[in-house]
């Protein structure tokens, strides 16, 4: 059963993560609705440039956090990053019992699920946590507090991943935090599943998706990416990949700062610094 939306209560969501150990889990039952290779976008990233992460961890403990009525996307996780570290060990983690029991005979050696939230009710500290399509359904008021509590579980060049996408995974947006502060938004969209890279905004992360208004940051990105999509319109000809890696370089050309380049451009994918689009306060 989907609870009602509440406030995270603030005692939970400060200090050093020892709430939710003992007691409740961490947050509210969600929605839950998912499907499979929904979240392929970002697991294409997260083996990519991100997989020195996984490569490079002592101890290769991954978290999907909320992964819904069905754990599909978590088994796809586990599969994927297995490919780039064997003896990964991802942990799905659902605060609804019902959708833990369901999965449990999914489990194998380097994947089992376990009941609870924010809290990270598991030993040991994540070197990457997953939580997709999860912040959207809390209170604007309770992200920085969210992303703190699972910040504090990250080891050094450990990495949460707070994101949104569509319901099969056509539009899809992440901003990525290690343990200190958020680093970059990424978007990331199949070419055909738009008509401005604007139409991505009703998928923003829950710290940005009430951003964009004239005068925000986010919305500024949002506006240069327009432009520079219809200024690249000479390059359809050759396909939209083409006109995309032209959008890119103009942003980039223009002072925004891309993290990326063509190689990740050509997905239909850019990453910006997290400072060009943080809310201002």
């Amino acid at each position: 059963m989907v609870q009602k939306a509440e406030r995270v209560a603030a005692p939970q969501i400060t200090g050093r993560n020892t709430a939710g150990r003992q007691g409740r889990p961490v947050g509210n039952v969600t929605r839950g609705t998912t499907n499979p290779n929904r979240m392929r976008r970002l697991d294409r990233w997260l083996t990519g440039p991100q997989a020195w992460r996984l490569r490079s961890a002592a101890d290769p403990l991954v978290v999907d956090l909320g992964y819904g009525a069905t754990p599909a996307t978590a088994v796809e996780l586990y599969e994927r990053l297995a490919a780039v570290r064997p003896d990964v060990q991802v942990r799905g983690i659902e605060i609804e019992p019902s959708r833990v029991q369901a999965a449990l005979p999914l489990q194998r050696p380097g994947l089992s699920f376990h009941v609870g939230g924010f809290e990270l009710p598991i030993p040991g500290r994540p070197v990457l946590v997953r939580a997709f399509n999860v912040l959207r359904q809390y209170e604007e008021a309770d992200v920085a507090g969210i992303w703190r509590l699972v910040q504090d579980r990250l080891p050094d060049n450990g990495l949460f991943i707070d994101g949104t996408c569509d319901e099969i995974g056509r539009r899809v947006t992440w901003v990525a935090l290690d343990a200190e502060r958020p680093l970059s938004l990424s978007i990331s969209v199949r070419f055909g599943s738009f008509d401005l890279p604007s139409d991505v905004a009703e998928r923003l992360p829950k710290a940005l998706i009430h951003r964009n208004v004239p005068g925000e940051r986010v919305h500024g990105l949002l506006q240069a990416m327009d432009r520079s999509w219809l200024e690249a319109a000479p390059l359809a000809s050759f396909g939209n990949r083409q006109r995309w890696q032209g959008m890119c370089r103009s942003l980039r050309d223009a002072g925004w700062p891309v993290q990326d380049g063509p190689a990740r451009w050509r997905l239909g994918e850019v990453t910006v610094d997290w400072e060009a689009v943080a809310p201002r306060p």
